[in-house]
């Protein structure tokens, strides 16, 4: 089973890697943009076929490596 799982920044945490991007944004000529986030993006494939079983073992990827879950949020979206 193939899962997708978004790390974002939770609201509040200072983003610098983001707020670097908006700023070259800018010089680059490209107006309008008021704000930066950056975040992670991993695609995980899993022998396991049943859904709930998969979304349990995705969650515990993310609470114990994938996401420090002290600042940043997770989704999980299988496929």
């Amino acid at each position: 089973m193939k899962a997708k799982v978004k790390v974002t920044l939770k609201n509040g945490v200072l983003d610098p890697q983001g707020k670097a991007i908006e700023g070259a944004l800018g010089s680059l000529g490209f107006s309008g943009v008021n704000s930066v986030r950056q975040g992670k993006f991993f695609e995980v494939d899993l022998d396991e076929t049943d859904k709930a079983k998969a979304q349990s073992i995705l969650k515990q990827m993310c609470e114990k490596l994938i996401a420090n879950t002290v600042i940043e949020n997770y989704e999980i979206e299988l496929a």
